[in-house]
């Protein structure tokens, strides 16, 4: 049997490849990537307001409403209260959100531990790449009592430039597993490849 044509009006669905982007009706195109990472911060929260949405991407209140409507219609947040959302159980789970479980101290420990490895590396000459940002963000910026894994984008520039054999291929493994180094100094922390929204919300610079 057929399947059903999708209403054109209704946004086709949206999932977590951080490659695709948003096109916000009569605004700018958003990193679904950014739209997920706000969502994930809101888990533990009673709610959250379109004003919050809004000051996290660094958009318009009108922008930030159309947002909130596209994720009300993919099901992934629920209208509470007049400018006021709940993130539902399926916008948690495509975000990737946990339950807050950590401590602020602990946090701490583990992003002051990643900023001294990063400051050894850039300071050996014998290391294959160079970081020239990080990024830190995550709920624990909001002074919770308990938060999430927060996650770290980082940025590498190679010491030495790959030659024209080597491909572009085996230097994003390279570089994969140059972060994996990274994350076996502490379980705590989601250390991922940096993109330049993480640098448009709110986050504090490790570099």
């Amino acid at each position: 049997m057929p399947s059903k044509p999708r209403d054109k009006s209704t946004p086709a669905p949206i999932g977590r490849d951080s490659s695709v982007s948003v096109r916000i009706p009569k605004g700018p195109s958003l990193p679904i990537a950014a739209v997920w990472s706000f969502l994930k911060d809101t888990r533990g929260a009673m709610s959250w307001s379109t004003q919050e949405l809004a000051k996290s991407l660094k958009i318009s209140a009108a922008e930030a409403q159309r947002v909130a409507a596209i994720l009300q219609l993919q099901g992934y947040i629920k209208q509470h209260g007049t400018d006021e959302w709940i993130t539902t159980i399926s916008g948690e789970a495509i975000s990737g959100s946990k339950t807050p479980r950590f401590t602020p101290e602990r946090v701490e420990n583990g992003l002051s531990t990643l900023n001294e490895r990063i400051k050894e590396i850039n300071q050996d000459s014998q290391a294959k790449f160079e970081i020239t940002k990080a990024v830190a963000f995550g709920d624990f910026l909001d002074g919770r009592a308990r938060v999430q894994t927060p996650d770290v984008g980082i940025q590498l520039v190679r010491r030495t430039p790959g030659t024209a054999a080597v491909g572009a291929a085996q230097e994003r493994s390279a570089e994969r597993e140059f972060l994996k180094s990274l994350r076996r100094i502490t379980s705590i922390l989601n250390i991922q490849p940096y993109h330049k929204w993480m640098s448009d919300r709110p986050h504090r610079r490790l570099l």
